[in-house]
């Protein structure tokens, strides 16, 4: 099954950046990413991979933020960007791998699941500390200045993430020096079990960009029209010198955090019902419908498209040999050395398998 791409180059141009027809491939992605969601909760709960952050209530907000970047242009992403990582190329293939862990794992089975890293697509790793990617994203932004390239880097996070260190250092440089960045945040109203009103007075997230001197922007996640013009528009600010943008991209998390957590215990579920009114996959299936884009059949096929091409791709993932536990040893140095080399001895040893390089 294919995804939206992050550059259609056949494509008409349209006064928002996203015609009719890129909007219908947005609503794929939306719905590839939900459907994935709900099978990598259950197999999770089966034992089957060992950690999954779910995105429902999200997906406009990833997927509308991500079709307004450039090929050119790197991902810094917490561990909610699985929807980022499909609209730039990644092969959905390769992502079921991640979560499994399996020999064909691009990063050999050595970060946990839903901590993706695609050198091709400029998505870089995520790592779980939170807010450790700002700083870096930064940093990675300045890089880009000097070489004067057209391209700028861009940062997830989520609302809990603006209460750490690393978020206002990240911040600080970044307005100093006018590094072209965009923080985007992710407000979904909950860092894990703590409401976004414990965590700050501010009346945004987003006003916390003015002290630091660079614009902040509040927009519905929920519409991946208005995602997609402020990521648009931040952008443009970068690449012109003008300096970074916060983007607040105002959503809710329908589900838990991560499997590792159960919001039922701290979370109405009449909150929760009130905010999937405003489901953002529900919402661009309405607009697809009223202009014709979109009928009841065509999307039963979208959804059963999508929930074929999983299921293809975990039965491939599940198939897959596991990682040779040798390779632990490997990408430690370019050449490993003498020591390295009898310490993969004796592990080869211990496990019975042939020591032989390769």
């Amino acid at each position: 099954m294919s995804t939206t791409s992050a550059r259609p180059q056949s494509e008409p141009a349209s006064p928002d950046g996203l015609s009719e027809p890129r909007l219908l491939g947005a609503y794929r992605t939306m719905a590839l990413v939900r459907a994935l969601d709900e099978r990598c909760l259950a197999l999770q709960r089966q034992g089957r991979i060992g950690f999954y952050a779910p995105h429902a209530g999200q997906e406009a907000a990833l997927i509308g933020s991500a079709l307004a970047l450039e090929t050119d242009d790197w991902v810094f992403p917490a561990y909610r960007e699985l929807a980022v990582a499909l609209v730039r190329g990644v092969p959905l293939q390769a992502i079921v791998d991640q979560l499994f862990g399996n020999a064909d794992d691009l990063v050999k089975g050595r970060q946990m699941p839903n901590h993706f890293s695609f050198r091709d697509q400029h998505f870089v790793s995520a790592s779980s500390p939170i807010g450790t990617q700002i700083p870096q994203a930064v940093g990675a932004a300045m890089a880009v200045r000097y070489r004067q390239a057209p391209a700028v880097t861009i940062t997830y996070f989520g609302d809990g993430a603006t209460s750490s260190n690393d978020f206002h250092a990240g911040m600080n440089f970044a307005g100093v020096f006018r590094a072209p960045t965009i923080f985007f945040c992710q407000n979904n109203g909950w860092a894990i079990s703590l409401p976004r009103e414990r965590q700050t007075r501010s009346a945004t997230l987003a006003a916390k960009a003015e002290a630091y001197g660079f614009p902040g922007v509040v927009v519905d996640g929920n519409d991946v029209r208005a995602v997609h013009a402020a990521v648009r528009s931040a952008r443009g600010r970068a690449v012109r010198g003008d300096g970074p943008t916060m983007i607040e991209a105002q959503v809710y998390r329908f589900g838990p955090h991560s499997t590792s957590d159960d919001p039922t215990r701290y979370r109405p579920e009449a909150q929760v019902a009130a905010a999937r009114e405003h489901d953002p996959v529900a919402r661009l299936k309405a607009d697809l419908v009223a202009v014709g884009r979109l009928d009841e059949p065509g999307d039963a096929r979208i959804w059963e498209e999508s929930r074929a091409a999983i299921a293809a791709a975990v039965a491939h993932a599940e198939k897959a040999a596991l990682v040779d536990p040798l390779s632990l040893f490997d990408d430690v140095f370019a050449r490993r050395s003498p020591r390295l080399e009898e310490e993969r001895g004796q592990c080869a040893a211990t496990l019975g398998t042939p020591s032989r390089s390769p």
